[in-house]
């Protein structure tokens, strides 16, 4: 009996094994909405990291989150170092790209719960009644990311967090 449950559970792990290599090798999710203002009184509340405490929704899960910065103060060159509960985790962002009123990029390096390394961009798009933001983040997706897309799903486990940021930006670039 012992040795079927053993052979069961090991068949199970190469299948979840087997399942998890078939994922993509990069994952992307991507939200947008729409502001009633124009690009120019949206783009610094993206551009300058230290803005960001006032719509990132991952500023509100640790609020005693240890935060430094660096580099350029605003735009390219621009870096922001945080290190917070197990929710935020650790790591480092910093603005590679900067394209005024139109886009951001930026290097996005997590050191932990687990290591990453991805891009995180943010394009605005004039529309008739204001401008269309859209966040996205993209990357690699390392094998232990495509074995935590067996069970979890990227673009569950971040998407709500960036409609989340996208109304707080929203709620203050329309004040």
């Amino acid at each position: 009996m012992l040795k079927k449950i053993g052979i069961a559970l090991v068949v199970i792990v190469v299948a979840i094994l087997g399942f998890a290599a078939t994922r993509p090798d990069t994952f992307r999710v991507q939200r947008s909405a729409t502001v009633k203002a124009p690009p120019e009184k949206i783009f610094p509340l993206i551009d300058d990291f230290r803005r960001w405490t006032a719509w990132s929704p991952w500023e509100k899960v640790d609020p005693a989150m240890k935060r430094s910065y660096d580099g350029a103060p605003s735009g390219k060159g621009a870096a922001y170092a945080w290190d917070g509960n197990g929710d935020v985790g650790a790591g480092r962002m910093e603005i590679v790209e900067s394209t005024p009123s139109s886009r951001i990029a930026i290097k996005l390096d997590f050191v932990r719960p687990l290591e990453g390394h991805n891009v995180a961009e943010f394009t605005l798009q004039p529309v008739a009644d204001g401008t269309t933001v859209t966040w996205a983040m993209y990357g690699p997706a390392p094998f232990l990311s495509k074995l935590m897309q067996v069970f979890f799903s990227m673009d569950a486990m971040i998407g709500g967090a960036f409609e989340t940021g996208l109304a707080d930006l929203k709620t203050i670039a329309e004040k």
